[in-house]
């Protein structure tokens, strides 16, 4: 008699990725409703979950008519089109007058083997993820960091800040810098200040992308091509560290 897996200890196994995992594979799950999490056991086991559980905080992702913000500004990050140029972190230090030990915005280097003596790169573009539930926000003791009300931006008063960078410790994707010059800890805001209340619809490091890697906008406008990516047909979106419960507003996808 055959012995039977247990599910607890196949979630002890080694994670091999789902890099191998052929892409008709990947769409034939996905049209029955199902994502490819992990391989085991050289591909003879996958591990599955909904797709809609795939798509981290879009889980429970209200209708257009329910967003709690008006716009409810997010980025969509094309990952596979980033080539690391940098464009998009000049603008940004630029724009935003980032000295040159900070950053408002990084780019992170993957890499894994792609064969004998072989590496293959990938670039993630970071950044303040602007979260609905932003861990920054709660642990901040002065209410220097806070999110609009009006747009869902997290945004900082520098005034208020006493540079306990209780904040920078809290955030799950460190995009968070202490800038001397002010005193008090700095991050990307959407180009609020310098672009979005002047009238600019864009940021400046989509603007600067010459890749069309960033897609930037009003998640709650279904016209909105941010809107149209999130809730593309059988295009996996993601967030990173969805199981901080952050709820992001920075999605990530290929495309």
């Amino acid at each position: 008699m055959e012995s039977v897996m247990n599910i607890k200890d196949l979630e002890k196994m080694q994670n091999e990725g789902v890099d191998s995992v052929p892409s008709v594979e990947r769409r034939t799950f996905l049209k029955a409703g199902l994502a490819i999490t992990g391989v085991f056991l050289g591909g003879s086991v996958l591990s599955l979950t909904s797709a809609r559980n795939a798509h981290g905080s879009l889980e429970g992702l209200p209708q257009a008519k329910k967003f709690p913000y008006s716009p409810h500004y997010s980025m969509v990050i094309r990952q596979n089109r980033c080539i690391d140029c940098e464009r998009c972190k000049e603008a940004c230090a630029h724009t935003n007058n980032v000295p040159s030990y900070g950053y408002r915005t990084t780019i992170l280097e993957l890499q894994r083997p792609a064969g004998p003596d072989e590496i293959e790169r990938d670039f993630m573009p970071v950044l303040c993820n602007h979260c609905n539930r932003p861990p920054c926000v709660r642990v901040c003791p002065t209410k220097a960091t806070y999110k609009d009300k009006k747009t869902g931006i997290v945004m900082m008063d520098y005034k208020k800040c006493i540079g306990c960078k209780t904040c920078m410790a809290a955030c799950p994707y460190n995009a968070r810098y202490f800038n001397e010059e002010v005193r008090a800890v700095d991050k990307c805001n959407f180009c609020y200040e310098t672009r979005l209340s002047k009238g600019k619809k864009t940021t400046a490091c989509v603007e600067a992308c010459p890749a069309d890697v960033r897609v930037f906008g009003d998640i709650a406008d279904p016209t909105s091509r941010v809107y149209q990516l999130v809730h593309k047909q059988d295009k996996l979106v993601w967030v990173l560290r969805p199981e901080t419960g952050a709820l992001p507003n920075v999605f990530y996808m290929n495309d």
